[in-house]
């Protein structure tokens, strides 16, 4: 036996479904019926908001439905009790037991439980088969009852120094959630709900898949909330959902990327019947800046210089981003768009650190000289004139 079925097996021979809906173990289908309904609508979480002893009531009072309410659960769940109370379950899986029915812990059981295994094996299955799916419908009902919110996705632009230092904005956000009038029920404010007929309260009806398979699927009377109201909500017909818009603080951290996205948990649609928030994912956009550019953890930046500078060297005071400028040392004979490193001053990295910024210097000729500007520039052309740039050029070709 695996641990799985063990930890069933404990659990739900414990539980009594006849007293949790106040009926005797003989009691008929009617009967069974007609306690669920009304407990079900005393205890459901729509009829009592806030009140958390009554909607465990309600969860109890479901689930014993979903086994009691069924013939076949119900022959095997008062099948499996009986195994339970006389010992049967107590000596141990397979050895403890004796082809007489005798279990070895010394409880009778009343028939051969080796028979009754063969022969679920001989149709293929095993002891978790034999009660699975009364095990199965009891978390199916959980399942439709608590949900997590839906993911909502919004995109957000922000300025280019922001995103180097990071930022904390406001979100303008509609979503789908309950409607605010009839706070998800889907029925008439003032009105009293009944019972689903269509699933008989169970939120799901079962349909066929095929052959012998058979699926649960949420029922189309009720949307699965198992009540129904005879008289619809104005406001969203009936199907208990609307938009809701809210405002929320969303801090964006430094050294976000144009293009990347953010995720928020819990800031999403909120969850169902007590389930959690979903998330909120924010796409970032970053506006260009008019001086720095980006290249991946580093700041760039072209740094105008005149040919005398590269020429002779010199010092040049450049801006950083949010801070002090900083100065280069560029040495004589610089070459045109050469790139100098400057640590610690770009954008931040995801481990806290920073990246560099990459200064590169762009030659400016002017584009007007006045006569003694050009008197200089003619004389440093005569004093070059002996060594042509371009004579490699005719060489190698």
């Amino acid at each position: 036996m695996s641990s799985s079925t063990e930890g069933f097996r404990a659990d739900w021979a414990n539980k009594d479904f006849y007293n949790q809906l106040g009926v005797k173990k003989d009691a008929s289908a009617e009967e069974i019926k007609k306690a669920y309904r009304r407990l079900a609508r005393a205890n459901h979480p729509d009829s009592n908001p806030g009140d958390a002893a009554k909607h465990d009531k309600f969860k109890s009072v479901a689930e014993a439905y979903d086994v009691l309410g069924d013939a076949d659960k119900r022959a095997k769940y008062d099948e499996m009790r009986k195994l339970y109370a006389g010992g049967g379950f107590r000596g141990g899986f397979p050895g403890g037991y004796t082809n007489t029915g005798t279990a070895g812990g010394g409880g009778n059981v009343g028939f051969d439980l080796n028979d009754l295994l063969r022969d679920q094996a001989s149709r293929g299955g095993g002891f978790g088969d034999l009660f699975g799916d009364l095990f199965r419908g009891g978390r199916q009902q959980q399942q439709r009852r608590s949900q997590k919110g839906s993911d909502v996705e919004t995109t957000a632009t922000i300025g280019f120094n922001d995103a180097i230092e990071g930022v904390t904005i406001s979100l303008r956000l509609t979503a789908d959630s309950a409607c605010a009038d009839c706070k998800g029920t889907g029925g008439k404010p003032g009105t009293k709900p009944k019972v689903c007929p269509q699933c008989e309260g169970a939120g799901f009806v079962t349909g066929s898949a095929g052959g012998a398979f058979a699926i649960n699927e949420t029922c189309p009377g009720c949307g699965g909330r198992q009540l129904v109201y005879d008289e619809p909500c104005p406001t969203c017909h009936g199907n208990g959902r609307g938009l809701s818009a809210r405002t929320i603080q969303a801090r964006i951290p430094a050294g976000v990327k144009d293009g990347q996205k953010i995720r928020l948990r819990g800031k999403g649609a909120a969850g169902e019947n007590g389930g959690p928030a979903g998330d909120l994912f924010v796409t970032v956009k970053v506006s260009p800046h008019r001086l720095f550019g980006r290249k991946g953890d580093n700041l760039t930046i072209d740094v105008p210089v005149s040919f005398d500078e590269l020429a002779l060297g010199a010092d040049i005071k450049v801006p950083t981003l949010g801070g002090a400028p900083v100065t280069l040392k560029v040495p004589a004979g610089t070459p045109n768009g050469r790139t100098f490193r400057v640590r610690g001053k770009g954008a931040t990295k995801a481990d806290g650190t920073k990246g560099d910024l990459l200064a590169t210097l762009e030659v400016q000729v002017p584009a007007v000289l006045d006569a003694k500007a050009r008197a200089a520039v003619e004389a440093y052309k005569s004093a070059t004139s002996a060594k042509p740039l371009r004579s490699k050029l005719f060489e190698e070709a």
